[in-house]
């Protein structure tokens, strides 16, 4: 059998493998006592409400990476690219086209497997815990404009990668890399202003006690906001959120409706900052500048496989092709993918540590970030006593536990300095 092949599917195995052992233990894990942090607020029933939302988003995400596993499998092992790539030449209109065509129907194919897990998702597991408020007509919507989006960015982008790699020789990884940069970039501007607003609606926060103490908050620790915003979360769920997006002076933080419905002034404004925490100690910049660099290291690693025979071989396909090389590139890519996955979420919550001191320390009320976490935790039935080797491979974020007795031992830490400081 083909190395590439074997390597490919192994990968995949393996990650499905792994996936499907730390998700078993993290099940096991499960501790029906509530934690003491929690007794105020988790009642009983809402406890062992959570628990069960994480039980059965584990055996949906379970069957979701066993059926994604065989399907891709089988399509390898099927011919399904030489048959998408014979489909996509009949097309005509020369390489450019023939490889967007090619993706095209890939991304379709790959729609059509997964939406009916979406729907499932959306409108019976959220559903029954209560999440959902999503309407069938909003979700049939949501998917239409992603489509348009793929096609109106993803397509130009797609085309540009092909031309360069296809035409510009040696430094085609190069000239692509460099482009790329410039769109990932560019993104970050018009993202908050152009595309997020196909989705949701922003509307500046209202005047009043919460606006006056966020701001209160922002003209303390002087950090550019170009404004507060309200997006309306609820349309789709019932769950609490807020983030930060943009760069420059387009930086601006958008707050669910849900959260605002659900937290007070106080603890509302111990979650701004915690995202001005991300933006001020420069992690939003550290992503960037890593996933740039990322980028560059993986386009010079792809020009080494685009056109090679056997990788092709691997797949059935007669002759090596630029836009069939992507995919496979991507796919042999997959072990290293792996680790870095779980690498940059170690990083990830790290960083989420560090947002909760700035929080603490600015706000000078490490408290009212602890009793955000623990309303949020409730709200959306979070996994309170996740496995650790869960944790390792999957969560971006320390559990709700780790942050709050992080941000106690802060508070103890602090507290002598404080009472030794002059009134």
């Amino acid at each position: 059998m083909n190395i590439y092949l074997i390597v490919i599917i192994g990968s995949m195995v393996l990650g499905w493998a792994v996936n499907t052992t730390v998700s078993r233990l993290n099940a096991a894990a499960l501790d029906p006592t509530v934690p003491q942090e929690f007794a105020d607020v988790f009642d009983a029933k809402a406890y062992a409400s959570s628990q069960e939302y994480t039980r059965a988003t584990s055996r949906y995400s379970l069957v979701a990476d066993t059926v994604g596993l065989a399907a891709m499998v089988a399509f390898i092992l099927l011919g399904g690219f030489p048959a998408v790539d014979a489909v996509a030449r009949a097309v005509g209109g020369g390489p450019l086209v023939t490889g967007l065509v090619f993706m095209g129907i890939l991304l379709a194919l790959n729609e059509v497997l997964f939406v009916p897990f979406a729907l499932y998702r959306t409108f019976v597991l959220e559903e029954r815990f209560g999440f959902n408020t999503t309407t069938f007509a909003t979700f049939a919507m949501d998917r239409a404009k992603s489509w348009l989006l793929t096609v109106a960015i993803g397509g130009p982008i797609l085309a540009m990668l092909l031309w360069f790699f296809t035409t510009a020789g040696e430094l085609a990884w190069l000239w692509a890399w460099g482009a790329l940069v410039c769109v990932m970039v560019g993104l970050q501007y018009i993202a908050p202003t152009f595309i997020l607003p196909l989705f949701n609606t922003f509307t500046p926060l209202e005047p009043g006690q919460l606006r006056d103490a966020i701001e209160s908050y922002i003209d303390k620790v002087g950090f550019e906001l170009s404004g507060l915003f309200v997006i309306d979360g609820s349309r789709r769920s019932a769950k609490s959120n807020a983030f930060f997006t943009g760069f420059g002076k387009r930086k601006r933080i958008a707050l669910f409706d849900t959260l605002i419905d659900k937290h007070t002034p106080r603890e509302i404004v111990a979650i701004v900052a915690h995202e001005v925490g991300h933006s001020s100690l420069g992690h939003v910049r550290r992503f960037l500048v890593v996933s740039i660099i990322k980028t560059g290291v993986v386009f010079w690693l792809m020009s080494f496989f685009l056109t090679d025979a056997e990788l092709a071989g691997a797949f059935g396909m007669a002759q090596p092709t630029v836009y069939a090389g992507l995919v496979f590139f991507m796919l042999l890519y997959t072990p290293v993918s792996l680790v870095l996955s779980v690498a940059a979420q170690a990083v990830s919550r790290r960083h989420e540590y560090e947002a909760d001191r700035f929080a603490a320390r600015t706000t000078g009320d490490p408290e009212a970030l602890v009793t955000a976490l623990k309303t949020l935790s409730v709200s959306n039935l979070s996994n309170l006593t996740p496995h650790p080797a869960y944790v390792f491979v999957n969560y971006s974020h320390p559990p709700v536990l780790d942050r709050i007795r992080a941000l106690r031992r802060l508070a103890a830490q602090d507290a002598p300095r404080s009472a030794s400081e002059p009134a």
